[in-house]
């Protein structure tokens, strides 16, 4: 683990901001670009698919034989971002779990606002399951609001009687649209990714006029009891930290298995970076060694 690549990640980034005062249309070309620049590994195959009329992309390893899959879904606020964009991410989760990733290609605001986002992720789920999928051989991914929609969709699922996956991963997930974390302030020099700002900015466009606070909005409000394993993992230079924290922390007292991993200096879903920063390979490992063992227990 490296200071210098620490450093040399942090001002890439702050280079790289996208501007909370422009609009949807750029936000989206920006991001697309940035994470366009970086050329995806030569052994992933990503197909484009659906399930239960719902687009994903799916993503395969050269060499590794599925045996399980990951249901992955896309950080963006709900506004930005799409299923294929991810596909890195969502194949180091398949990498190491001896899975097909999925990355689902959820509606997003503010053309589909709340709750089109969570109806398309459990559509995807129940085509999952009504294709003979069992749902012990299926883990849930998510980076940012993927994270908090990995959540929201399990709950979504055990409030309607559905069989739950094997576990779930969530990195620096946001989970309280209602910005309310201590952290959303405390980090915001430290962050060089997300400001409150930024953050505010794009609120209004996924709720359109309903409550943040909602439970299938930001499940840091839900009843969390019932759920499977849940490792999350989240950079202590992030404006969500707390969101982490306290998702942790009501996942416990819910009796819910969950593993809190807070890696020190690093940035908002810095698992992406895993070529350049050893802390980020380290943690997809960690991720990977709890989710197979769930896998295994329950296979």
């Amino acid at each position: 683990m490296s200071i210098k690549q620490q450093e040399t990640l942090d001002a890439i980034l702050r280079q790289g901001t996208i501007p909370a005062d422009t609009s949807v249309d750029e936000q989206r070309r920006l991001l697309r670009e940035l994470l366009s620049a970086q050329p995806l590994p030569p052994d992933l195959t990503v197909t484009t698919s659906t399930l239960g009329n719902v687009p994903t992309a799916e993503v395969t390893v050269d060499g590794v034989e599925p045996r399980h899959i990951v249901l992955y879904f896309h950080g963006g606020v709900y506004v930005l971002g799409d299923a294929a964009l991810s596909a890195d991410l969502a194949a180091q989760v398949g990498r190491r779990t001896s899975a097909k990733a999925i990355s689902v290609d959820y509606r997003l605001a503010p053309e589909h606002p709340y709750p089109a986002a969570v109806d398309d992720a459990l559509a995807a789920y129940e085509a999952l399951l009504q294709s003979g999928t069992d749902p012990a051989d299926v883990i849930f991914a998510g980076e940012s609001a993927g994270g908090g929609l990995a959540v929201v969709t399990m709950v979504n699922a055990r409030d309607r009687g559905l069989p739950l996956p094997a576990a779930a991963y969530a990195m620096s997930p946001y989970v309280d649209l209602t910005l309310a974390g201590e952290t959303i302030k405390s980090r915001r020099d430290a962050d060089p990714l997300l400001s409150p700002e930024a953050l505010s900015a794009r609120v209004a466009d996924y709720t359109s006029g309903q409550d943040a606070g909602l439970p299938l909005i930001s499940p840091i409000f839900a009843d969390l009891s019932g759920l499977p394993p849940l490792i999350i993992q989240v950079g202590s230079h992030e404006v969500l930290l707390d969101d982490a924290l306290r998702l942790a922390r009501a996942a416990a007292l819910a009796d819910v298995e969950v593993t809190l991993d807070v890696v020190p200096g690093v940035p908002h879903v810095f698992q992406a970076y895993h070529p350049i920063l050893d802390e980020a390979a380290a943690a997809l490992d960690r991720a990977g060694q709890f989710l197979s063992a769930r896998l295994d227990v329950v296979a």
